[in-house]
């Protein structure tokens, strides 16, 4: 938590700094300010429009009737970009600039998903958001277990011919036994088991 506080600081006094350097060696004080001035006024033109396509493309996924993940995303990227833009500054710009662009927010939206969304969820899960799910059993340290079911062609999986039975009683009712459930006296000593 402290290391994230520290970048969070670090980034205005960047900004100080570059500010400084920037409007002593290169331009004066007056061109510094209208440099950022108009870099928040261009970046908030770009946030708007952004932020209307991207409205746009939510409601059309949405009408299709799948989740607007992407674009929620990039929702959050364009207030972050707009609160850089906002904030005075040449790093502030250069990062809500990354984030308003659609050719470089789509890469860095692909990578937060990937190191940091995915194992997330994958966590508070346990595998069940992206689908790694544990059918039977627990899962090795090495992640392999008995319960684990290996897919054959990417959306079938293959539990083998031992793996199960299927008993029918009657017409509306049938069992499902799984070879590695062990012996009907263990489930006496549960309380839970039916």
């Amino acid at each position: 938590m402290l290391r994230w506080i520290l970048a969070l600081l670090l980034i205005p006094f960047l900004d100080a700094v570059l500010l400084g350097f920037v409007a002593t060696a290169y331009t004066g004080w007056m061109l510094m300010v209208l440099l950022v001035v108009l870099t928040g006024l261009v970046g908030m033109l770009l946030v708007r429009a952004e932020g209307r396509r991207t409205i746009r493309k939510m409601q059309r996924s949405l009408a299709e009737g799948r989740p607007p993940t992407n674009e929620l995303l990039d929702g959050g990227f364009l207030i972050a970009s707009g609160a850089f833009l906002l904030t005075p500054g040449l790093v502030t710009d250069l990062l809500g600039f990354l984030l308003v662009v659609p050719l470089t927010r789509i890469p860095i939206r692909t990578a937060l998903k990937r190191y940091v969304i995915i194992p997330y969820a994958d966590k508070k899960t346990g595998g069940f958001a992206s689908g790694k799910v544990w059918t039977v059993g627990f899962p090795d340290e090495n992640g392999s277990g008995a319960g684990r079911a290996e897919s054959t062609d990417g959306g079938t999986y293959d539990l083998g011919e031992d793996a199960y039975s299927v008993d029918s009683n009657d017409e509306d009712s049938y069992t499902i036994d799984f070879g590695d459930e062990g012996d009907s006296s263990d489930d006496t000593d549960d309380p839970f088991a039916r």
